[in-house]
């Protein structure tokens, strides 16, 4: 049997293929907000300010394919970044799927919070809960990779004055979440990830 040689892609590739993935979301929402402008006429001003238009599902659930298939061919070089004071980062979240009892992995966006992880369990702003957070409410021990380190975490939603202040913190990372928000039926579980020692 002959042996395949290793492919591996170059990190400008990688830069590439993601910055193809943002230009195809770009032009998927202009041309949805073209089409509502053709069939329903300009939006007035207030409601565009106001309300949150997101690309349509199938394309958020391939951006999510996407990025975890850019993460598993570059070994993990591309897909994680750390918070910063202006942006939120991207860690790898590991749980045990509830029926399944097999691992589950997938990317979310942070920031944090003294030792603290947070997270928001928001399925891309659709209406169920995500997976990885049914998962955490059966059994709550994951484990989180972050760009530089590897943190085993039992996971809980915030609540009270707690969730309040850290949805505040979310703000300053995207001035739509409110809105975004509102497109729910149910409140969007704030999730702490805290280390286990």
């Amino acid at each position: 049997m002959v042996a395949l040689p290793q492919l591996m892609p170059s990190a400008s590739f990688i830069w590439w293929f993601g910055m193809m993935e943002l230009e195809c979301a770009e032009r998927l929402v202009t041309r949805d907000r073209r089409l509502l402008m053709a069939t329903e006429g300009p939006i007035p001003e207030s409601e565009t300010r106001n309300s949150a238009r997101l690309p349509p599902r199938w394309f958020v659930r391939l951006a999510w394919r996407i990025h975890r298939g850019l993460y598993r061919l570059s070994g993990g070089r591309f897909g994680l970044r750390p918070h910063s004071a202006k942006k939120y980062g991207m860690m790898r979240v590991t749980t045990v799927g509830r029926r399944s009892g097999e691992k589950r992995s997938v990317i979310l966006a942070y920031f944090e919070d003294g030792p603290n992880l947070v997270t928001l369990a928001m399925n891309g702003w659709a209406d169920p809960d995500p997976g990885w957070w049914l998962n955490l409410q059966a059994n709550p021990r994951a484990s989180v990779e972050l760009p530089r380190e590897q943190r085993d975490v039992s996971a809980r939603a915030a609540a009270g004055g707690e969730r309040d202040r850290l949805w505040d913190q979310w703000r300053i990372y995207d001035e739509g979440l409110d809105s975004f928000a509102a497109r729910r039926s149910r409140e969007t579980s704030v999730v702490v990830l805290e280390p286990v020692h």
